[in-house]
């Protein structure tokens, strides 16, 4: 799973990324327009947004996802906790609203709760495709309930493609969630991690699954 955490306060942005980091990939940025353009990268599995940062505040940024039809679950964190600005947010299309202060383990709990209502996550961290089998924990992979040893960067792939399955996802996309905005290698890497993982699936048939949508990038759907 990956997430975006947008808070200004440096050293609580810090303290946010140190929590979920054993159990999420985190990006952290504090500023608007770095933040929405992040977000309508649609490679993350939810947001965490403060509503008071510089440029765009976090109820303009919604509304620009909403309006341009992404669905993104986004957590709300913030200072402002009268009811007005709660009900602003949920009907700008906010998931949740966590008002500041907070504790740590509240904050880590409604993101596992976004994040299975959303059906990103399974109570026991599981998630499945066909006769695929992802246990997020242990990021251990059964094909056919047959153990199937993957790198981490091949898991991650799988993970995203079973995430989206029946959606297309563009070689940009999945740059940009596995390897990062500042990974240094280049696109072609994609190309190179989709082989690898249709061979790993050959031997159970799943590798045709894994469809080329030419130009555009890739579709997990099963034939």
């Amino acid at each position: 799973m990956r997430l975006l955490v947008v808070e200004d306060n440096l050293p609580l942005k810090e303290s946010i990324i140190q929590i979920l980091v054993d159990e999420f990939k985190v990006d952290g940025v504090s500023e608007g327009e770095e933040a929405l353009f992040l977000a309508m990268q649609n490679i993350y599995d939810a947001i965490v947004l403060d509503v008071m940062i510089p440029g765009m505040d976090g109820f303009q940024i919604i509304e620009s996802m909403r309006k341009e039809g992404m669905k993104t679950p986004v957590l709300f964190l913030t200072a402002r906790d009268s009811l007005e600005d709660r009900v602003q947010g949920l009907e700008l299309g906010g998931d949740d609203y966590l008002t500041k202060p907070f504790q740590m383990a509240e904050l880590k709990a409604r993101i596992r709760a976004l994040l299975r209502r959303s059906g990103s996550l399974t109570t026991d961290h599981t998630l499945k495709y066909r006769g695929i089998q992802l246990v997020g924990k242990e990021q251990e992979t059964l094909v056919d309930l047959v153990p199937v040893k993957l790198t981490l960067k091949q898991y991650e792939l799988l993970e995203y493609l079973v995430q989206n399955k029946g959606i297309i996802l563009t070689k940009e996309q999945i740059y940009d969630r596995i390897w990062g905005f500042e990974s240094d290698t280049t696109i072609l890497v994609v190309e190179v991690f989709v082989h690898h993982l249709r061979k790993k699936l050959e031997p159970f048939g799943y590798h045709k699954d894994i469809q080329t949508i030419r130009g555009v990038g890739y579709m997990l759907k099963e034939q």
